[in-house]
């Protein structure tokens, strides 16, 4: 449980540090280039390299090492007990790997218009949106603090909206926030109703399948918003390929990171490593002075943090409180007993010492 602690603060502190320099570096990038799909794209190849990280890893540290084609065959199981084939690879890939751009695309869309930090809190409404869809699609169990929580969220989004008067690129930069925390919560419902849970060996070739899908098939899109002038530079030489490199970097990391952290650490400790990013943006955004706090941006990001926080309470949360409070009470009824003998104990020896016997009210 130690060890498990200190992975879950390493892994806290890496997760929330990882997603504050890609949403920093993002903002940047934009100074002196502006492509935003042509760095979705840019960045979501480099989830290629996923599966070669996690084999790396399990060269390092595996007892009973495997060959890579063994591995990989074993780790595509997630696709069912054929592994996968060119049929899986299409029908289960595409919808995937367009929720991935559409949801890392409308993030960059908003980095654009709003600061970093309302961007990285309205993200944080994808939790409440799993909910709210796992409740409808998956039947899953109601909860009534959750749906206080999705409540939270809501208000926290509108609230966000009025920060800045509702100015049009404040409700634009909302509206692609939200739009990218919506997608989010689709991807994880559609995971978990289409392919299950996985373990960290199933969720790297499954990243690195959704890799390898958008270098294939979605590449076109950047070649054709380039001879269309709509996302254009000069020439590959003026790229800001250090930016990039970065952004696609921390971003492959926080990835990893998510995944690895589920392994080595308790699940809850990645999502509080994630809503960390949110004061960890504010930070950045202070001693850059690219953000002003006004009262109602300051309510509205406190507000679906907490909202946030709601979310990860456990099903069972009511009984274990329940059985917490009980406990505190027995054990405060327990010191309370243990207070009125002992008087009665020393009053009782007091007495035989002067010959007599006294029998105390108590």
């Amino acid at each position: 449980m130690v060890l498990k602690a200190i992975w879950g603060l390493l892994i806290i502190l890496s997760v929330s540090s990882s997603w504050v320099g890609t949403t920093q570096i993002v903002k940047i990038t934009y100074k002196n280039f502006y492509c935003p799909f042509f760095m979705t794209w840019f960045s979501t190849n480099w989830n290629i390299m996923f599966f070669p990280v996690y084999y790396s890893g399990h060269l390092a540290t595996a007892q009973e090492k495997q060959s890579p084609m063994k591995k990989f065959r074993e780790c595509s199981r997630i696709f069912g007990e054929d592994g996968l084939t060119l049929k899986l690879f299409l029908k289960r890939t595409a919808p995937f790997s367009i929720l991935w751009t559409l949801t890392n695309y409308l993030y960059l869309l908003a980095l654009k218009k709003l600061t970093a930090t309302d961007v990285s809190a309205l993200f944080c409404c994808n939790k409440a949106f799993v909910f709210l869809l796992s409740w409808i699609v998956l039947k899953d169990r109601f909860m009534g603090v959750r749906i206080v929580a999705a409540i939270m969220a809501i208000t926290g989004i509108v609230m966000m909206a009025y920060a800045d008067n509702f100015h049009a690129d404040s409700i634009i930069g909302v509206a692609f926030a939200v739009g990218s925390a919506s997608t989010s919560a689709l991807y994880k419902v559609l995971f978990k109703m289409f392919l299950g849970s996985a373990n960290f060996g199933e969720a790297a070739h499954f990243v690195s399948t959704l890799g390898f899908f958008n270098l294939i098939f979605i590449s076109f899109t950047p070649v054709i918003l380039y001879f269309t002038k709509v996302e254009h530079w000069s020439s590959f030489a003026a790229l800001p390929w250090g930016c990039l490199c970065g952004m696609a970097g921390l971003w492959l990391a926080f990835n990893i990171l998510v995944n690895v952290g589920v392994v080595l650490t308790y699940p809850i400790l990645i999502s509080i490593g994630t809503v960390l990013s949110v004061p960890g943006n504010a930070a950045v955004d202070l001693l850059k002075q690219e953000v002003i706090f006004n009262v109602v941006r300051l309510a509205a990001t406190i507000i679906i943090c907490i909202g946030f926080l709601l979310m990860l309470l456990p099903e069972e949360w009511d009984e274990i409180t329940l059985r917490f409070i009980n406990s505190l009470k027995e054990k405060k009824s327990e010191e309370h007993v243990d207070d009125v003998t002992d008087p009665s104990v020393h009053l009782r020896g007091r007495s035989r010492a002067n010959g007599t016997v006294s029998i105390p009210l108590a």
